[in-house]
């Protein structure tokens, strides 16, 4: 296994009608509040609020006539600078290394969860590692032996996969998170949660998932 590669989440802020041009990199781009066009040599992708595109080539994203916010996760190899060339306000989120073998095979998952008020996940592992974002609610999160944290929305966490998660969440509110998480391809379209405690797999609910982006990808070069 190798740490030479990060997973980054930024928040791009973009005006009425701006355009940001994005050099090629595996990445999902959720559309958090507003509309945009992803412009790419394959295609132009219209993606609404609350929808989310992937792809791995050089692309220009434009804001529609009012104002979009975007959750944009990109996997890097190297040193890759933060930004491409933008218009409006773009803002790291969160990067953190995430192991990955150069021989094998990957997945680029981008989902959401939904939890009922008092939803809870009981401890649990994943396949693979991936960058969190809290969109409503709260969650108390224990990654770990790490103290629980609480998560707002907009708060942003790092899952290796093998530490065992507990998240907890609001018991007054309805929380939702978005994730993205680098997975081994030969889970596409199952699950990747392992939970610690086999027989609470069927426990901790009630949640619901969306599944936005589940495909294959490259490595970058490192």
């Amino acid at each position: 296994m190798t740490s030479n590669y990060a997973l980054r989440l930024c928040e791009d802020a973009l005006p009425a009608d701006a355009r940001q041009a994005l050099p090629p990199l595996n990445r999902v781009i959720y559309a958090r509040r507003g509309g945009v066009v992803v412009a790419s040599a394959a295609r132009d992708s219209r993606v609404m609020e609350d929808q989310a595109w992937h792809g791995a080539a050089a692309c220009e994203v434009a804001a529609d006539h009012a104002s979009a916010t975007l959750w944009r996760w990109e996997l890097i190899g190297g040193a890759v600078a933060a930004d491409g060339a933008h218009v409006g306000t773009t803002r790291v989120v969160l990067e953190h290394a995430i192991d990955l073998d150069p021989s094998a095979e990957y997945l680029m998952r981008a989902d959401r969860v939904d939890f009922a008020p008092g939803g809870v996940a009981l401890p649990h592992r994943h396949r693979g590692g991936g960058i969190r974002c809290l969109v409503s609610g709260t969650l108390d999160v224990t990654v770990g032996a790490a103290p629980a944290r609480r998560i707002t929305p907009g708060g942003a966490w790092f899952e290796s996969g093998r530490e065992p998660v507990l998240a907890v969440a609001s018991k007054d509110d309805a929380t939702s998170f978005i994730r993205v998480a680098i997975l081994p391809r030969e889970i596409r379209g199952r699950t990747s949660i392992m939970y610690v405690n086999p027989s609470d797999a069927e426990r901790g609910r009630p949640r619901t998932y969306t599944v936005y982006v589940d495909e294959p990808i490259a490595l970058p070069r490192t």
